[in-house]
Formats: C-alpha cells, sequence, structure tokens
C-alpha cells in the first residue's frame, strides 16, 4: 500500500468539497438509468454514490425511499420508521426527500427531537426497544449515511425490523423495485412538501439521544469507570454523535475531555488519510494522527467514524490499537465478565478477522461463528443471544447488553469505545496491555491485507472459485488444513477463497469497486512467513484464475 506525502497533514483549501455544489447537483442532476452508475445499487451498505458523479441525487432517494414505502406494505411493517441522519453534506438534503416520500406514504415516522444528527447504533437500538414491547406494529429504520466516506459521498441504508443491516432478500427487492420506478419516470413514487410533511400527524419528534444514553449502564459497567477516576478523552470526528458525549459524561460522572466538538461538512480538521483523502476512519493510523498525538495526556482515549458503526482506540501504553488486536480483547474481556451470558452464546467474526479471536475463543471453551464478510450475518445471532459478541476487522462491533439480552443489531462505535474504559478501570491495564499479554500466551500474529489486479471477469471468477480449482497442498511451508468457498460458521458463500495451515492463513476477495482482488493473509511465525503466505497466496490465485 503506498502513502501519500500528505498522509497525516490537514487538507489544503483546494481539497475541500465545495458544499454548495456538492447540494445543488444532488437536486439539479437527474439520474441516466442507461448507465449501470446510475442506477440504484442497494447492497447490504445502502446505496452510496456522489451527486457530482450522478450516483446520489434526489432522483436516487425518491426511489428508493418509495420502494421502501412499497416493501413495508409486502411485508406488513406497520409499525413506526426510525429515520437518522449523519453529518455528511448530502445527508440533510436526502433525509428531507425522504421525509417527503414517507410522510406522503402516510408512513409514521420517528425523527430526532432536538439533535439533527442521530448515529446509526442509536437508530439500531430504538428500534429493537420499540420492537420489543410492541409486537403487533414492528418497527424499522433508514439511516442517511455513507459511513466513513469522503465528504462528497452519500448514503442511505435500510434496517428492517430486526434492526441490523438489511439482508440480500431485502436488498435485492429494494434495489428492483426502486430502479423499475427510476426507468418510469419517478411516476409511481408519492410525495409530500417537506413543510407538509412536518406539519402531518405522522411525522413524530423522538428522543433518540436520552433514550440511549440513559440505557447504556445495561450493557456497561459505567459505575466502575466513574469511581476509578480514569481520565478518557474522545474525538468525535465530526460525526453523528458529537453531542452525545458531554451527556454520557454528565450522566455517569466520567472525566472524559472532549477534543473537538466542531461539525463542518468539509471535514477541514480531519488529518488525510494514507492515500492523501479526507476519510473519518477511526482505525486509520494517519485520521487519528491528532488524537495519537495527545495519547499521554489520557488513561485511555477513543474515536468513532462519521455515523458512529465504527470504533478505534488509543492507549497510553501503545498508540492506536490495531482493530484486530481490539476484537481480540474485547472477547477475552467480556465472555470473563459477563457472568449472565449463556455458556452457549458464541463469538461471532468474520472470515478475514484475527485468528487470534479462534486462539482466545478455545481458552474460553467458546465456539466461535465465521461468517462471510458483512456484519448482516451477526443479526439473527445478536438478536437472539446465540452470539454474545459480533466484530469485523474494519473496526465494527456489538455485543449483548449484560442481562444477555440484545443491545443493537448493527454495529456500536459507542460501546465498544467505552468498553476500552470499563476494562481498563476494572483491570487496572489498558487494552492494549492486556494485548500483550494475550499474545505472550498464544502467540504473536502478524496481519496484513494487500491487493492485486484482477480484470472484471477474473474478479467473477475468484467468486465462482472451489477448493477443487486449487491443487497445492502447502502453502508457505506447512501442510494446508482447509480450504473453503463458504463459511464456517453459517455455509453461506465467502464470495471468494480461504486456505488455512496451523501458523497462518489467507483469503482472497475480489474489490467491489476496483480492478482488483484483495488477500488478507495472517501470521504466527512472523514477517518472513507473513510475505510467503501473501506471495503464495498470490500465485495460486492467479494460477487458479487462469485454468477456470
Amino acid at each position: 500500500m503506498s502513502v501519500s506525502p500528505l498522509a497525516g497533514s490537514l487538507p489544503s483549501r483546494d481539497m475541500l468539497v465545495d458544499v454548495e455544489r456538492l447540494v445543488s447537483a444532488y437536486y439539479s442532476c437527474t439520474p441516466d438509468v442507461s448507465d449501470p452508475a446510475g442506477r440504484v445499487s442497494f447492497g447490504t451498505s445502502g446505496h452510496r454514490g456522489s451527486s457530482l458523479s450522478g450516483t446520489f441525487n434526489e432522483g436516487h432517494i425518491l426511489a428508493v425511499t418509495q420502494a421502501i414505502c412499497d416493501y413495508r406494505v409486502a411485508q406488513g411493517i406497520g409499525g413506526p420508521l426510525f429515520l437518522g441522519m449523519d453529518t455528511h453534506a448530502l445527508s440533510e438534503p436526502a433525509m428531507m426527500t425522504a421525509l417527503e416520500v414517507l410522510s406522503a406514504n402516510g408512513v409514521e415516522v420517528m425523527i430526532s427531537d432536538g439533535e439533527r444528527w442521530t448515529p446509526t447504533p442509536v437508530v439500531s437500538h430504538a428500534i429493537l426497544n420499540w420492537n420489543r414491547l410492541h409486537r403487533d406494529a414492528s418497527a424499522d429504520g433508514i439511516l442517511v449515511t455513507p459511513s466513513h466516506n469522503p465528504p462528497d459521498d452519500g448514503g442511505f441504508k435500510y434496517n428492517p425490523p430486526h434492526g441490523g443491516p438489511a439482508g440480500t432478500s431485502e436488498t435485492s427487492w429494494i434495489e428492483n423495485r426502486a430502479n423499475t420506478l427510476l426507468e418510469e419516470g419517478l411516476q409511481g413514487v408519492r410525495r409530500a412538501t417537506y413543510e407538509a410533511a412536518l406539519r402531518s400527524d405522522s411525522v413524530h419528534r423522538y428522543d433518540f439521544m436520552n433514550t440511549y444514553i440513559d440505557e447504556l449502564d445495561e450493557v456497561l459497567d459505567l459505575e466502575a469507570v466513574r469511581h476509578s477516576g480514569l481520565r478518557l478523552g474522545v474525538d468525535p470526528l465530526g460525526g453523528a454523535g458529537v453531542h452525545y458525549w458531554h451527556r454520557i459524561a454528565e450522566r455517569y460522572g466520567l472525566d472524559l475531555a472532549v477534543l473537538n466538538e466542531q461539525v463542518d461538512p468539509t471535514f477541514r480538521f480531519m488529518s488525510l488519510d494514507y492515500d492523501g483523502k479526507i476519510r473519518m476512519d477511526p482505525s486509520s493510523a494517519w485520521t487519528m494522527k491528532p488524537l495519537v498525538e495527545r495519547s499521554d495526556e489520557f488513561d485511555v482515549a477513543f474515536a468513532c467514524d462519521t455515523d458512529y458503526d465504527r470504533h478505534g482506540i488509543v492507549c497510553r501504553s501503545s498508540g492506536l490499537m490495531p482493530p484486530n488486536h481490539y476484537l481480540a480483547v474485547m472477547v477475552n474481556y467480556l465472555f470473563r465478565s459477563r457472568d449472565s451470558w449463556g455458556a452457549d452464546a458464541m463469538i461471532g467474526r468474520t472470515s478475514v478477522t484475527s485468528a487470534m479471536i479462534d486462539r482466545v475463543a478455545q481458552e474460553l471453551g467458546r465456539r466461535v461463528y465465521e461468517v462471510p464478510v458483512g456484519f448482516k450475518w451477526f443479526v439473527d445471532g445478536l438478536r437472539t443471544g446465540s452470539l454474545g459478541f459480533g466484530g469485523e476487522e474494519s473496526a465494527g462491533a456489538s455485543f449483548l447488553r449484560r442481562d444477555a439480552t440484545a443491545w443493537s443489531t448493527d454495529k456500536d462505535g459507542f460501546i465498544a469505545a467505552l468498553l476500552s474504559a470499563e476494562m481498563t478501570a476494572k483491570e487496572g491495564k489498558d487494552p492494549a496491555e492486556s494485548y500483550r499479554e494475550l499474545a505472550e500466551r498464544m502467540g504473536e500474529p502478524l496481519y496484513a491485507r494487500i491487493a492485486a489486479p484482477a480484470t472484471r471477469e477474473q474478479k467473477a471468477r475468484l467468486k465462482r472459485l472451489s477448493p477443487d480449482d486449487v491443487v497445492r497442498r502447502e502453502l508457505a511451508g506447512e501442510p494446508v488444513l482447509a480450504m473453503m468457498t463458504t463459511a464456517r460458521g453459517n455455509g453461506e458463500p465467502l464470495g471468494g477463497l480461504k486456505i488455512e495451515t496451523r501458523n497462518g492463513w489467507f483469503a482472497a476477495r475480489p474489490s467491489g469497486t476496483e480492478n482488483v482482488y484483495k488477500i488478507y493473509a495472517e501470521s504466527f511465525r512472523g514477517p518472513q512467513h507473513l510475505a510467503c503466505l501473501q506471495a503464495e497466496a498470490r500465485e495460486m490465485v492467479d494460477a487458479a484464475l487462469a485454468e477456470v
């Protein structure tokens, strides 16, 4: 991965998005449905794009929102829809468009009372709370966010009544219906004016913030944090949770410094990511540089991305923790400290998350539930309690309440961040120190992701690859123990290939946006072994693609 010389520095004025032009293009540009890029592509992360490229415009949001309304009717979803948005420039106009359509369709909509922005996990939490008490009329939700993506991006996600990311059946239905509406010139879209929508009896104000914050002690031991006297720091990264932190500190008596409360849709205050772009990624050392430079001021510090479904943990002892390290520490701590969780509660991880979690699970006597990439695969387990924890390598996780009931079935950056304070308070060491102890007992893995060129046809072949297409039975000097194209936990397709040995593994998956495939690899034997894994992985995959 090449690193831009601008990485870690603040953006210059000419790098900032022109917000006025961005919003103007949202309203003025009409989607070109004859161009595949101009159609709705509604995957697990919803529809994403930019108004400047004609991929996220008012027409897209009109069509998608009407499609969601039609889906609700088809599925008999009659409860309220919880609507939230983040701080990206395109989020507010898209939210306004959505509200116009939802109101015209008679959907009961819950919008934030007082606070403009609503984090993703807060909406998931609200959906679950409603449905726990109202089994006759299920609620669902819409999140207007492109997550940690650059400032000129927009995003629009749907969370069904289970509260988490929509699955393939839901997203396919919504995508197909939305594109039909676009092809028909949006004739099937019902729409009110924004002013009429706000005045309508179907739009209600809901106190997302206090409802969520008042229940945090049901998932975390914040009393222990308060009594510990820990000095905590948080950088909100200009995201949807920016105003939650002071309320959390006040409600639970925490010594928590909020370091930057700026909200600016250009995100001019962000240090540039590895490629010289503005990206609100709390797992990036470049993005997190300002907080890392102040790490000695705090016992532990943290940040979340723009919609608060990802976390980043900064420890005084080591700086920014790699996401896989913190996930392993979370698993080890949670399953030792949550006595009410059943003995059969499993540990959920994606196929490209560190195998260190497997070693921790073995010591704990817990089963690992391994799934393909995508948090949607953890939703049912977190909802029913069969999973105590679900986490993915991109710094996303959620876990059960202390009484073993569901908290959020979407990723929750708040609770992941605050758990670092709880474990520091109760164990007397920060998460990085806890990880070093795990590594001393279980081995020190090295993890990396690289990319290799691939044509569109080769990427399609990689998705269809079978273990029979790979003839070698040794990898980096060790016998191959497993080759798989489906996940060990739920049997769903990995969308690529994964091969494991005793002390290492690799997984190869095609990129959804670039003409490359990605190789994830991990070694418990050091940097030379990791390099060998990566080289042989690329050789094996290239040979298999050439023969298919």
